[in-house]
């Protein structure tokens, strides 16, 4: 895809300016070395998603020929899309990774966790994570968060300082002038590690284009089984889905995000390639969360209060 950066570059003729996607790379890449660097047992939050798949290939690139030093870990709510999980563990065999899994129902099952009423979990990954995070002594813990994602997610560095009870404050963020973080930590504290803070929704599509990334199939126009909830379009299932008076559609829809079976809705689309997604995210004036995640629309704060308590 020609993009007005590389028309700015034939222009100049310099054939070593770098893209905005070279640049965002390189970013990446830099991070994930510093982290190596710094750190003495960090992992990546892998869920099967489109932001965690991209930045588990950035960690590829930035130490190939040797394999990834992190492990992955993902929190499964028990709700998950099938098809993430498939490629969660296509990926992990492939690539030769150490998967952890922290499970949400088996938290509910030890009468550790209630379900809550409406049936979401994606609040209830905060403790497990968490919980994770203290039992295996993690110290950095890579996530894919992006700054046009959210309002909170937008506030945050892309070095965040935990406490020791993984919680979030704003008020403790560091500069990181020039590229300079700060990942000095209190026994008992971590870092949260977002390399992808400063692409957009944009971006990620066309690095997945431009270097050719797979992806679960369900980020694609395919015909599904769904009923309108909140004004999302939810996949009917086992996990409680739909109610007395919800009537089931099957429709052409795809994901723009993934998450929770309960909260993750599906949007209406017909773009089957990659171009044709790319074209669709180009003109959409809604960020992928807003447009489909039912779990950011409980409050005006709702992600902020869930990142103090030490989710994402």
């Amino acid at each position: 895809m020609t993009t007005a950066t590389h028309r700015l570059i034939e222009a100049s003729g310099n054939p070593f300016a770098l893209t905005h996607l070279d640049s965002l790379e390189s970013e990446a890449v830099h991070i994930f070395r510093e982290v190596a660097g710094e750190f003495e047992k960090p992992v990546i939050l892998f869920s099967g998603g489109k932001d965690s798949i991209v930045m588990l290939h950035l960690a590829l690139k930035a130490f190939a020929p040797a394999p990834v030093p992190f492990a992955l870990l993902h929190v499964d709510t028990g709700h998950n899309f099938r098809e993430a999980i498939d490629y969660r563990d296509r990926t992990v065999a492939r690539h030769g990774l150490r998967l952890h899994v922290a499970s949400v129902q088996e938290y509910i099952d030890a009468g550790k966790l209630r379900e809550r009423p409406d049936g979401t979990r994606n609040p209830l990954q905060t403790v497990p994570l968490t919980e994770a995070i203290q039992q295996h002594r993690f110290d950095a813990v890579f996530g894919g968060g992006r700054r046009d994602e959210e309002k909170a997610r937008a506030k945050e560095r892309v070095f965040s300082l935990r406490d020791e009870f993984s919680q979030w404050d704003p008020r403790r963020q560091r500069p990181e002038l020039w590229q300079l973080y700060n990942g000095r930590h209190a026994p008992g504290e971590h870092v949260r590690v977002f390399p992808l803070s400063n692409w957009t929704e944009l971006d990620v599509w066309q690095y997945i284009a431009r270097e050719g990334i797979e992806l679960p199939e369900l980020y694609f126009a395919h015909e599904r089984d769904v009923f309108l909830r909140g004004g999302m379009w939810l996949t009917a299932g086992e996990w409680g889905g739909p109610k007395d008076g919800e009537t089931v559609e099957r429709r052409l829809v795809r994901y723009r995000t993934v998450g929770d079976m309960s909260c993750t809705g599906a949007v209406d689309s017909d773009a089957t390639t990659l171009d044709a997604v790319i074209s669709e995210i180009a003109v959409s004036r809604l960020t992928e969360r807003g447009a489909t995640r039912a779990d950011d629309k409980l409050s005006e704060a709702a992600m902020e209060d869930r990142k103090r308590e030490g989710y994402f």
